[in-house]
């Protein structure tokens, strides 16, 4: 499977939609779209991994590296699970827990609850 970027904005933050599979070979694609979106300013970015079905190492080392790229920038960055995966374990809630680095990110339901500044993160 092929992974698909898309990018929207929502009351000032940058959105990327992020579904298939986040691997070696499609990781190096999300990671420019983080970075021109950063280098264009926007700074508050929501990473929706709803549709994200596997997730590697190197897919972390992206997520990782995003989150340390938008905190220099003194930015935001919100990572978007299914809420009932975020409890009951998406592959990608999985694979971060696995990792031990699940409670790095600030982790939400949908995207509406991302882009509020009311909304409380899903707990790990």
């Amino acid at each position: 499977m092929t992974l698909v970027v898309s990018e929207a904005e929502l009351g000032g933050w940058a959105v990327v939609h992020v579904r298939g599979e986040l691997d070696l070979v499609t990781s190096p694609q999300v990671r420019r779209v983080i970075h021109e979106a950063v280098a264009a300013g926007r700074h508050d970015v929501v990473l929706d991994l709803s549709g994200v079905l596997f997730c590697d190492s190197s897919g972390v080392g992206v997520l990782i590296a995003a989150r340390r790229l938008i905190r220099s920038c003194r930015g935001r960055l919100r990572l978007i699970l299914p809420a009932r995966g975020a409890v009951e374990g998406s592959h990608v809630n999985r694979v971060l827990a696995a990792l031990g680095v699940r409670r790095l990110f600030e982790v939400y339901g949908d995207v509406e609850a991302a882009s509020s500044d009311e909304a409380e993160p899903l707990s790990a």
